[in-house]
């Protein structure tokens, strides 16, 4: 694919959670059902990007203008939702809806860059896991009614825009978790370079939930502010 990544398997073991680009083949075991199939392209002005490990049962629908729905059952790993190509330091906001509070998901701003490969989250809302768990955090802000804890991991050896890479993952995690409001992208950036995390030329960015080893659904509608 293209999709996405890293979302949710356990830092440096195999809980870390997120979700990695690679399309894999379902089998009748694995069976997958979406009314639109795992990849990247453009729907109705918007860029989307909808990623699966094959494993489970995640229905993706691009609806009009930025909204989407998901829902999902039983899954491994997947990560969809829709923003734009190439991503920016944009002001953007978002509404909807997401069942996905007591299980393992997200809600989040998702995207990646290249030169350096990274790949980075805006977690607006968590369910079971806290991504920051295990982690060392590197300093906060606040933006947007709230306030960020920013830290880094790394991956290694796993599936990225660019195939198998080494890279590392920027986050920005909410703590008063919402799920619908304005999120000003630079005031992350900025922290970030202030933090010494540098990123590259941007790729895709898109809202995106994730599901990691759960069963939920979300319906979210994105705009540019």
């Amino acid at each position: 694919m293209v999709a996405i990544s890293s979302v949710l398997l356990a830092l440096g073991s195999a809980a870390s959670v997120l979700a990695s680009p690679i399309n894999t083949t379902s089998s009748a075991l694995n069976l997958i059902t979406r009314a639109t199939s795992p990849g990247t392209g453009t729907h109705d002005g918007f860029f989307y990007s909808f990623w699966t490990d094959g494993k489970g049962s995640v229905t993706y629908n691009n609806e009009a203008g930025g909204k989407y729905s998901v829902q999902w059952s039983n899954v491994n790993n997947f990560v969809a939702g829709k923003g734009w190509n190439p991503g920016a330091a944009r002001t953007m906001s978002y509404t909807g809806t997401w069942n996905g509070q007591n299980v393992n998901s997200y809600i989040a701003l998702y995207g990646w860059t290249r030169n350096p490969l990274v790949e980075y989250y805006i977690v607006e809302s968590f369910g079971s896991y806290n991504p920051s768990s295990g982690t060392q955090k590197k300093g906060s802000i606040t933006s947007d009614g709230g306030t960020y804890d920013i830290f880094q991991t790394m991956r290694y050896n796993q599936p990225s825009i660019d195939g198998t890479s080494t890279f590392p993952q920027f986050w920005s995690v909410r703590q008063q978790k919402r799920v619908g409001g304005t999120i000003n992208i630079k005031t992350h950036f900025d922290a970030w370079t202030k933090y010494g995390l540098q990123l590259g030329t941007h790729n895709y960015q898109i809202l995106a939930t994730e599901g990691y080893q759960s069963s939920g659904s979300s319906s979210i509608t994105v705009a540019a502010s």
